[in-house]
């Protein structure tokens, strides 16, 4: 299936050592300094109507991205930009991309003393070529400094600098970027720490790159293999999905949940527990019960948003892993796992788990940490199920399989009810025969698609949404998934 793959500081290091024994010395740099330029270009026709007489200052620092911005800026002063470099540690700027902006006329300052004796001007647009993807941290004091100063818009040039390149995480300041250039490969930043990056562009250098370990699945491929009703199928035949859910305290989670499972797909619907008449109020097409052992044939469960955790809870729970189908486990049912993991990790039949980090800790014993990848993917290998992380970045991971992400463009899904859901699109995907991880990042993409059309409706701003509205934008979402699909 069509994806898209994030790769490490090491793999790209390694593919770009592969890359230098097939290429002239410096061909690698110039290549990403000329799509570099070329962005920055674009840029600045869109933002100020023209190229020639606009002003550019790049952030130098003392590895390649200093040198991809040297060079970017030779090519943008030669097309009549006035670019100024600020080096950071002058002693050990990337030579020959210095002698090239010089040669042209670029201006250079010394960014290494003290930052308000640094007299940055007006420019247009920076570009930051601070650290690569070998840099580590925060900002350093002068370069945080001259980064908070600016009131312009910032093109990363391959990562925002601050920004840890495997793990997206930020431990202090950082720059973020409007814009970022991705040399050669996206890296796990890219995705994990998406409001940082701004739009991403890449730029081919001519790597050749290992299978990746961290991949987002394309629309596009969702939206091919969404379950949709052929010639042939009937409403048993594409999938019956069971949903346990809510509680006297809270029906609407039952309604919810089970609205997106109806909303997902073609096939049918059961209702198991103690929210029949809420649930049939607003979706008669159910089919609804007091009981699990009552509800009939289904291919895939749901079990927990606001089920509770008292006794009936946990034994409706148990009822349902002890058969051998699909079963998706969020919110209160992740409560009561946590305290029986036994439940799960015995199981044959595929389990998915939807955590936010407060359950995740609770699950894994530890908080989730600064590397999200290496921490879902441990949960995953330990329980032995799929799990689904959630955040404006979810992450999928199933034992032994590349992580799947889904950046989701915004935080609109950030609200209560909408986990409720995501549970019930991901049980309609398993029992239409997807396979867990497939299932659980495909709902992702969908859910996060249905909140950001909820927050916008049509309109230029968007404004906060509730679970309500993005459930009623799930088969918009999908709509929109499938004309990707079809316009490939």
């Amino acid at each position: 299936m069509s994806q898209r793959g994030y790769f490490t500081a090491d793999e790209v290091r390694a593919a770009e050592a592969e890359l230098f024994t097939r290429v002239p010395d410096g061909v690698p740099m110039r290549r990403a300094a000329y799509g570099l330029a070329t962005v920055v270009a674009d840029e600045l026709r869109a933002r100020t109507g023209g190229i020639a007489g606009r002003s550019v200052t790049l952030l130098v620092g003392s590895g390649d991205n200093g040198g991809d911005a040297l060079w970017a800026g030779a090519t943008l002063r030669r097309r009549g930009v006035a670019v100024t470099a600020v080096l950071l540690h002058p002693a050990r700027a990337h030579a020959k991309g210095l002698a090239a902006l010089r040669k042209v006329g670029g201006r250079v300052l010394d960014g290494s003393g003290d930052p308000a004796a640094v007299r940055l001007g007006s420019p247009d647009l920076v570009i930051d070529g601070i650290v690569g993807i070998s840099g580590r941290g925060a900002l350093r004091p002068n370069a945080a400094e001259l980064v908070a100063a600016l009131q312009v818009p910032i093109i990363a040039a391959d990562l925002p600098s601050g920004v840890d390149p495997d793990t997206g995480a930020v431990t202090g300041p950082a720059v973020r970027a409007s814009v970022t250039v991705a040399f050669g490969a996206y890296k796990p930043v890219h995705a994990l720490a998406a409001p940082y990056c701004g739009r991403i562009e890449l730029v081919p250098i001519g790597l050749r790159l290992p299978e990746p370990t961290l991949a987002a699945l394309e629309p596009a491929a969702i939206g091919a293999a969404w379950p949709v009703p052929d010639a042939t199928d009937d409403k048993y035949t594409q999938g019956v999905t069971g949903v346990c859910a809510g509680s006297a305290s809270y029906p609407g989670a039952a309604v919810l949940c089970t609205g997106a499972a109806v909303a997902a797909t073609s096939g049918m619907v059961r209702y198991a527990g103690p929210c029949a008449a809420d649930v049939l109020a607003k979706f008669p097409e159910v089919i609804a019960t007091d009981q699990v052992s009552e509800v009939g044939r289904v291919q895939a469960w749901v079990f927990g948003p606001g089920a509770g955790t008292d006794a009936a809870a946990r034994e409706r729970l148990i009822e349902i892993l002890a058969t051998d189908l699909p079963v998706v486990v969020d919110a209160d049912g992740l409560t009561l796992l946590a305290a029986e993991p036994e439940l799960v990790r015995g199981r044959s039949a595929p389990t998915v788990l939807t955590p936010h980090a407060g359950e995740f800790a609770r699950l894994a014993g530890a908080e989730v940490g600064t590397d999200r990848v290496a921490a879902v993917r441990a949960l995953a290998d330990s329980w032995q199920a799929t799990v689904l992380l959630k955040g404006r970045a979810t992450l999928v991971a199933a034992p032994g399989a590349p992580v799947l992400v889904n950046e989701a463009g915004a935080s609109w899904a950030a609200t209560a009810g909408a986990g409720d859901v995501l549970s019930g699109i991901i049980g309609a995907l398993l029992a239409a025969d997807h396979a867990p991880a497939f299932a659980a990042a495909a709902a992702a993409r969908a859910h996060s698609l249905a909140a950001n059309l909820a927050a916008s409706d049509g309109h230029p701003e968007a404004a906060p949404i509730s679970a309500t509205p993005l459930l009623d934008h799930i088969r918009p979402a999908i709509r929109t998934l499938r004309a990707l699909a079809d316009g490939q």
